[in-house]
């Protein structure tokens, strides 16, 4: 048992990075955050600078221990959650990233995506990862870093490079290079792990051409990561958990569960459904996906993954500048009439259509159509992707879906949380701790470190601090989602099977 029952939790997510200390109830009593710049160096390219990434962290883990008034032996351990699939590739000798890390949303390997995908090697890829074939995932952006880097690839075959997730990079850098490990949740989002048998393959490593020898270790959720350098926060703290920050948010709402669902509002959106011990095929263009491992015993979940969520909201105010802040979109919509409707496919659609060459578009526009319109227009878009992962849950589950429990920066908006409820026809649940995602990881370090005896700590504490229900009439309902699919039809670049 640990000494202390505090934990510091580090999420490192797509736009900040974020520590915050909880203490064993999963009560927040210090916050430290950091915005973090985004790199396009091309059209549909997205990348970060990892040495950005890495200060960030430092700086948040240190303000928010200072905020709290705590030391490094004041903690029980740390736990890390971090944006998934986006891929850095660093020197083991001296830590230094080859090139900037390439972001999840990037789209520059939708060729080679393609490529494979007409030589058939899709169904295999599915039937052991769980994944489509995607530039979404890490193993095409890897693969395109060891082409595309002079010597990368050479060097990567003697052993000189290593590849990981963010949280990798991170556990390495914390480290002081002591780990080059990862969690089988940001394993299962790479496109090289068998799901199925909790390993890299050795022929999904051949069909994408990453040598073995740049992978790190895979670990269970809840394990020793390793100690953190004294350097970096004053003092050695046991790591002690990592979870990909989908994962860490079905943890932190406590969909424990088989057929609990949670969706996470950010940049993107993203929802998952707790499958249990069995990985269902997916008829929908799901992903199949990791969502914890414990004592060697995976839980699986289906997943739906919406490139652009809040993303939308960011565009109205900083490519459109028709808002000066996120939160006017509440006021705005309210005011806003019906009938226009924005395809939000700026770096193709995610699940369930997964077309990387779709474009947005904005459709039903009139003289009178101002910010009001689009900003309900942005809104009501995220309720309607939604809608289409809930749609292909409950049909690959097998079970109609009546509830869903949200959290990201979206859910302060309360007319888009009403939004929701009518759009998708569920109960609409907002947890009264917000931070969920860093308490995913917070309480999977909690786990590791014996603060707790199991994770139904976390679903004993959890409760709702904000309800709705559904209001619209299920006619009006349909005929606005027949309008969005309607809307989608016109916008994807190719026949997609549904």
């Amino acid at each position: 048992m640990a000494k202390t029952s505090t934990i510091l939790a580090i999420d490192q997510g797509t736009t900040s990075t974020r520590a915050i200390v909880f203490d064993r109830d999963g009560r927040a009593r210090a916050t430290a955050q950091r915005e973090l710049p985004q790199v396009y160096p091309a059209p549909g390219w997205v990348e970060h600078d990892p040495e950005a990434i890495w200060d960030a962290t430092v700086e948040t883990a240190r303000g928010a221990l200072a905020e709290a008034g705590l030391g490094p032996s004041d903690l029980a351990g740390i736990g890390i959650t971090n944006q998934r699939e986006t891929t850095v590739v660093w020197e083991r000798a001296t830590g230094r990233p080859v090139h900037n890390a390439i972001v999840w949303q990037d789209r520059r390997t939708a060729e080679a995506c393609e490529r494979l995908r007409r030589a058939g090697a899709g169904p295999a890829v599915q039937a052991k990862t769980g994944l489509l074939l995607d530039p979404y995932f890490s193993a095409t952006k890897l693969a395109w870093l060891l082409d595309n880097v002079a010597g990368a690839r050479a060097r990567a075959e003697r052993g000189e490079l290593a590849f990981g997730t963010i949280d990798s990079f991170l556990v390495w850098r914390l480290t002081g290079a002591a780990r080059h490990v990862t969690d089988a949740t940001n394993a299962s989002r790479t496109m090289l792990f068998d799901v199925r048998r909790q390993d890299w393959d050795d022929e999904l490593l051949r069909l994408f051409r990453v040598p073995r020898a740049i992978l790190p270790e895979v670990l269970d959720s809840a394990a020793e990561f390793g100690t953190t350098s004294a350097r970096v926060l004053d003092g050695s703290v046991p790591i002690l958990g990592v979870l990909g920050d989908q994962q860490a948010a079905l943890v932190g709402q406590a969909c424990l569960a088989p057929g609990m669902v949670k969706s996470t509002y950010g940049t993107g959106c993203f929802a998952l459904i707790n499958t249990g011990d069995r990985l269902p095929a997916s008829r929908h263009r799901l992903l199949g996906t990791v969502a914890y491992r414990l004592a060697g015993r995976p839980t699986y979940a289906l997943e739906g993954s919406i490139f652009v969520a809040g993303a939308a909201v960011q565009w109205l105010r900083d490519g459109l500048r028709v808002i000066a802040a996120a939160g006017e979109t509440e006021s705005l919509a309210e005011r806003g009439r019906d009938g226009v409707v924005l395809v939000p496919a700026f770096v193709g659609l995610g699940a369930p259509y997964w077309d990387a060459a779709a474009r947005g578009a904005l459709f039903g526009l009139t003289r009178d159509t101002g910010p009001a319109e689009l900003a309900r227009a942005a809104l009501e878009a995220v309720c309607f992707q939604t809608r289409d992962l809930v749609e292909a849950m409950a049909a690959d589950y097998g079970q109609a879906l009546t509830t869903l429990r949200v959290d990201g920066g979206m859910t302060a908006n309360h007319w888009f949380l009403q939004a929701l409820a009518d759009l998708v026809g569920v109960r609409v649940e907002r947890p009264a701790v917000p931070e969920t995602t860093a308490w995913g990881a917070a309480s999977i370090a909690g786990l590791a470190a014996g603060l707790y005896d199991s994770l139904d700590h976390v679903g004993r504490s959890w409760r709702a601090e904000l309800v709705r229900e559904p209001r619209l009439p299920e006619p009006e309902r349909e005929a606005r989602y027949a309008r969005w699919q309607d809307a989608v039809a016109r916008t994807l670049s190719r026949e997609v099977p549904l």
